[in-house]
């Protein structure tokens, strides 16, 4: 298995570029490792909070595929900071048509 890149960019603004990312990996796990601010993964990936909320880069949504069910039901606890790209962290796993993703970490809210 190859190595993946992702660029993920905090709620303070600081862009990382992760160029070394397995297979498998998902962005909270991602996130969460490398102190990526605003991910915080509360549930564990568990797809029970919205601690882990990205907003996708438009130009890779199609890719990264759009939420199942319980996966917007969780979303629409952040309804108010949700966007047309929004997906958890938790839930999108890297592979290899994902290299080179780029998502920013969605605003806080009221969980």
């Amino acid at each position: 298995m190859g190595k993946l890149k992702v660029t993920m960019t905090g709620v303070d603004g600081i862009v990382h570029t992760f160029e070394d990312v397995e297979e498998g990996t998902s962005l909270m796990e991602l996130g969460r490792q490398n102190g990526v601010a605003g991910i915080l993964g509360d549930c564990g990936g568990g797809c029970a909070c919205a601690t882990c909320h990205v907003y996708v880069a438009q130009e890779w949504y199609a890719r990264a595929g759009q939420p199942d069910e319980i996966e917007h039901a969780m979303l629409d606890i952040v309804a108010d900071v949700m966007e047309p790209t929004s997906r958890l962290g938790c839930q999108v796993r890297m592979r290899p048509e994902l290299d080179g993703l780029e998502v920013t970490v969605a605003p806080a809210s009221a969980y």
